[in-house]
């Protein structure tokens, strides 16, 4: 693993195949053990620890529980497009206290926030759009987009996609 600056002058991480494996088997398994990892990969258990917390403290990989929300009764799934007036930080600042709001990204095109949300019912979303959005100062405009099946969710982005000989 590398560090290497690009055209907008932000760190980015060069992975060799190593890096890769270690991350594809914890995608596949977060629990591995060190000593399962390290026969995958073919390293010594110390080798391997010091790679993973390597990509950990670089802000590579995490590894952490994901959870189903349909499991958990989240019935109503929703993704909300919005455009502020002012400063979008503060509006944010205010989306990113609610526990509702599961997803928050900038994004540039029609909306200049996009904020992903989680209910058990349609009530719910509801309320929280005419009540608790409106009390956040700045949003001009939101666009409930309700989601109605989902077809794809992976978590194992990052790796394979990327051209390995940078």
């Amino acid at each position: 693993m590398r560090r290497e600056r690009n055209s907008i002058a932000q760190e980015t991480t060069v992975l060799d195949e190593v890096d890769r494996s270690i991350i594809l088997a914890l995608q596949a398994d977060g629990r591995m053990s060190y000593a399962r990892l390290a026969d995958k990969v073919e390293l010594s258990q110390p080798a391997v620890r010091q790679r993973v917390n390597k990509l950990m403290e670089a802000g590579v990989m995490e590894v952490v529980a994901v959870t189903d929300p349909l499991q958990l009764g989240y019935r109503v799934h929703a993704d909300l497009g919005l455009n502020v007036t002012g400063d979008p930080r503060h509006v944010v600042s205010a989306l990113q206290s609610l526990p509702e709001v599961v997803y928050l990204r900038y994004t540039a095109g029609r909306f200049e926030i996009m904020a992903e949300v989680l209910f058990e019912t349609s009530e719910e979303l509801h309320a929280f759009v005419n009540g608790r959005l409106r009390e956040i100062p700045g949003i001009d405009q939101v666009e409930t987009i309700i989601l109605l099946e989902r077809v794809k969710e992976t978590h194992d982005w990052g790796v394979p996609h990327r051209d390995q000989d940078r």
